[in-house]
């Protein structure tokens, strides 16, 4: 729609050069201001830059998850999970949830 000239489309788009799309949106610290969460992520960051394992890692990340993306954890599963490992410690990063149907807590 001119005077005979031309016309100037403008094309929209992502400036890359400016920026561009974020593909770190992975959190790299809890939201949360809760000082023994802030102190359990110290300590895995710590474990995470001096060892190799592979655990301390997930369950850092997993420090970094929402509340909502924690699913719970009933009492029932973990007793399951640690039949025969009595010796051992549990480590998860999960609302631990009362099984009614459980009368004796496991050591």
């Amino acid at each position: 729609c001119g005077f005979g000239g031309e016309i100037k489309r403008a094309t929209m788009g992502i400036d890359l050069i400016a920026g561009g799309r974020n593909k770190k949106t992975a959190r790299t610290a809890p939201k949360s201001d809760n000082v023994y969460l802030k102190l359990l992520v110290k300590l895995y960051r710590f474990l995470v830059r001096r060892t190799d394992s592979n655990f301390n890692q997930v369950v850092l990340k997993r420090l970094f998850m929402s509340k909502t993306n924690r699913p719970p954890l009933s009492l029932s599963k973990l007793a399951r999970f640690m039949a025969g490992k009595e010796d051992k410690i549990a480590v998860l990063v999960a609302t631990v949830t009362d099984d009614a149907r459980m009368f004796e807590v496991p050591k």
